[in-house]
């Protein structure tokens, strides 16, 4: 951890702070920092040298925070577990180098019941999708995709990749790559939806009819959209549909 001075006058310390921002006195600012308008250093934090933390990111103590670390805007660092056993007792966050703390991601300090302390290495990108539970430990160079909860006490391994929307409930191993089975399904019209709308009887009628052969027909999509030219062409909805998936280039859910 770098050397750090007590915060005071910016100009004095080596560091550069926003006359909006809330620096506690108890904060140690590394030189080179950077605070943004409406940002929040907290008691007990010790900022690294070359830090930044844009408008409006919360910073909390007791922390130890490395160098060349960036938080972004509304991001929350440092500030009490999230669980219902803990009562007010000494808690730490403990962060290496140049990670990058995204908008709206929220790192909690840890709890008695796991040692009191959380640890994040250096080199990482946290952004506001993956969930970990409490007790978690993620091994270098591990990747977790979005919207993807890890279950309380489970490890993600070295080099290991779990794609987004993926439910963790037990270990993943090293070098391994997880993800959910992806079983997305089109199930025809929007019925309801088009006729609160406005659309008429007509128009969702032929637009049925398309899905029809689109997805129940044992015509392949090629072959359904040759045939909606020949019997629906009077139909601007279907032209619309058609041209639609004429231009997919990532495939069609079906």
């Amino acid at each position: 951890m770098n050397e750090a001075v007590a915060a005071g006058s910016p100009k004095a310390s080596g560091f550069q702070a926003d006359p909006r921002a809330s620096i506690s006195p108890s904060a140690r600012i590394g030189k080179g920092v950077h605070i943004g308008a409406w940002a929040v250093v907290g008691d007990e934090v010790e900022l690294g040298e070359d830090c930044q933390l844009l408008p409006h990111a919360v910073v909390l103590g007791p922390a130890r925070i490395g160098r060349e670390n960036i938080f972004y805007s509304f991001c929350s660092v440092g500030s009490v577990p999230q669980d219902l056993k803990f009562a007010g007792e000494r808690s730490e966050l403990v962060i290496g180098d140049a990670n990058q703390f995204r908008e709206c991601v929220t790192i909690s300090r840890g709890t008695h019941h796991g040692g009191g302390t959380t640890r994040i290495g250096s080199g990482n990108l946290f952004m506001n999708g993956a969930t970990l539970a409490g007790h978690v430990t993620v091994e270098d160079h591990a990747n977790i995709g979005a919207f993807s909860p890890v279950h309380q006490f489970c490890r993600i391994g070295k080099h290991a990749y779990v794609g987004a929307c993926t439910v963790i409930t037990q270990d993943v191993p090293p070098f391994s790559m997880v993800v959910t089975e992806r079983e997305t399904h089109c199930f025809g019209l929007n019925k309801v939806g088009l006729e609160r709308r406005g659309f008429s009887a007509e128009r969702t009628e032929a637009i049925e009819q398309a899905f029809r052969l689109l997805l129940r027909s044992k015509l392949n999509t090629t072959q359904a959209i040759e045939r909606m030219r020949e019997t629906l062409s009077g139909s601007d909805d279907v032209k619309e549909l058609i041209a639609f998936i004429e231009s997919a280039q990532r495939g069609l859910v079906k």
